[in-house]
């Protein structure tokens, strides 16, 4: 009997060109200002925060995100600007939508519902969506050298959603597991 556990999180990705733009800045960081962590995942909005999960029965948490995300609609999702969570962490800044808002809270719900996970953090604070380019590793001293230079620094777009994306640590970095379409016909 298999019971290893494994790290998991459920985020929404980007389509190619915004990944490419997001890992660009997160090589840049690696680059200037020794920040490496955040190339440890690809870029993503994260919904439901890592949590572990039996290998054993990945089968049951995929089964219980594709019956969510089957009654759910692509999300649009809008990027604005660069923002910080001082003084540690840079990200691209994600526009709290109504329809963002509602995925995240339905999902844990669902999920704390249905299998029992819960983040208790999460819980006790809103969400801010973000997608992260530097963080853990970028040190005090140089989040106040590089956070001016994106401060103000203009980025903007827009893309749906159409799927969530389930992601597995390998002990060295994310790696996507599955992608779950939301594909609800209702508008």
């Amino acid at each position: 009997m298999n019971n290893q556990q494994s790290l998991f999180f459920i985020a929404l990705l980007p389509p190619q060109e915004i990944q490419d733009y997001a890992n660009e800045i997160k090589q840049y960081f690696a680059d200037t200002y020794n920040s490496r962590h955040a190339q440890k995942s690809p870029p993503h909005i994260t919904l439901q925060p890592p949590f572990e999960w039996q290998l054993d029965q990945v089968y049951a948490l995929e089964e219980c995100l594709k019956s969510f995300a089957e009654t759910r609609t692509p999300v649009p999702i809008k990027l604005k600007g660069f923002g910080a969570f001082i003084p540690r962490v840079i990200y691209i800044n994600v526009l709290k939508t109504p329809e963002l808002l509602a995925i995240q809270k339905e999902l844990m719900a669902y999920l704390e519902a249905s299998l029992g996970i819960v983040h208790q953090v999460s819980k006790s604070r809103p969400f801010s969506p973000h997608m992260t380019v530097a963080f853990k590793d970028l040190t005090g001293q140089n989040f106040w050298k590089s956070w001016p230079e994106f401060e103000h620094r203009e980025f903007e777009s827009e893309f749906t959603a159409a799927e969530l994306t389930l992601l597995i640590h390998d002990g060295r970095r994310w790696n996507v597991s599955e992608s779950f379409s939301l594909d609800s016909q209702e508008f």
